[in-house]
């Protein structure tokens, strides 16, 4: 099971991206987590100061 990003509650603050340890996340508009390289660590949703990140 992956984490996921919900679009509506990102506000692409960046912080998610320096705790990922296998880097699956990609920044944009809003930020994306590639659900194949994502090892399910939970370190992303744990850090998001929005609560914008759940597993799926």
């Amino acid at each position: 099971m992956a984490y996921k990003i919900n679009p509506d509650l990102c506000t692409a603050c960046g912080t998610c991206i320096d705790e990922c340890p296998v880097e699956a996340i990609s920044a944009g508009d809003v930020y994306v987590i590639d659900g194949s390289t994502c090892i399910d660590c939970g370190a992303c949703s744990g850090a998001c100061p929005a609560d914008a990140i759940s597993a799926e």
